[in-house]
């Protein structure tokens, strides 16, 4: 399934056009009440600003948006903002760009070309710092070891996610030790097979729920 993806942490970044400056700030938010509080947040710090233009995407499947022009002429600022992040195809983030007017009319198209251009710029500086996170649907699989092999297999299934784009989750330990990936539908054929080869057929892997989980992109 391709999903969207999202931020792991707010970036921020500021361009200048005319001497007007544009301070964008993205953030990660779950809900449209985390997003207004990031929006009250940067008002209540930047107050002297003459526009706070928003736009937001939330959901798994990026399936709500929001934005607003803030006194900016119609269209100009917080579609283009919200298009800029439904192309990056991002998602529960909120982009808020603050302008300080520098004294200069930029014209509808100026205006529109800023705040997307802000947003674009804003989105570039989260994925050269790392900010970026990719989302998958993996699916939970839990390998049951005895104790005394548990080290020797932890370290084999810590590389094997490296190699096939799983993530491993803390062991559980009672019994017997409990070893925890999230793994991708097509390679848990793989996981299997790899898990049989390195215990002589005496381990199984046991699939279970499916759920959405944020990785590195």
């Amino acid at each position: 399934m391709d999903l969207p993806s999202t931020i792991a942490r707010p970036v921020d970044h500021e361009t200048v056009v005319k001497k007007s400056r544009f301070l964008t700030h993205l953030a990660p938010v779950g809900s449209t009440a985390e997003a207004d509080a990031v929006i009250a947040r940067l008002r209540k710090e930047l107050w002297d600003a003459r526009h706070h233009c928003v736009a937001m995407v939330l959901g798994t499947h990026a399936d709500q948006a929001r934005s607003s022009d803030d006194g900016e002429p119609g269209g100009t600022a917080g579609v283009p903002m919200l298009e800029v992040l439904r192309h990056r195809r991002v998602t529960d983030v909120v982009a808020v760009v603050t302008r300080y007017f520098g004294g200069v009319k930029l014209g509808a198209g100026g205006l529109v070309r800023a705040y997307s251009g802000a947003v674009s710029g804003a989105l570039d500086v989260a994925a050269a710092s790392g900010a970026v996170l990719r989302r998958e649907l993996l699916h939970e699989v839990t390998v049951d070891v005895p104790h005394a092999d548990a080290g020797r297999l932890d370290n084999l299934l810590r590389d094997w996610a490296t190699a096939h784009g799983a993530v491993t989750e803390p062991p559980v330990y009672d019994a017997v030790a409990h070893l925890r990936l999230l793994v991708p539908a097509a390679a848990l054929d793989a996981l299997a097979a790899d898990v049989a080869a390195a215990s002589s057929g005496a381990l199984s892997p046991v699939t279970g729920d499916a759920r959405v989980v944020d990785v590195p992109a």
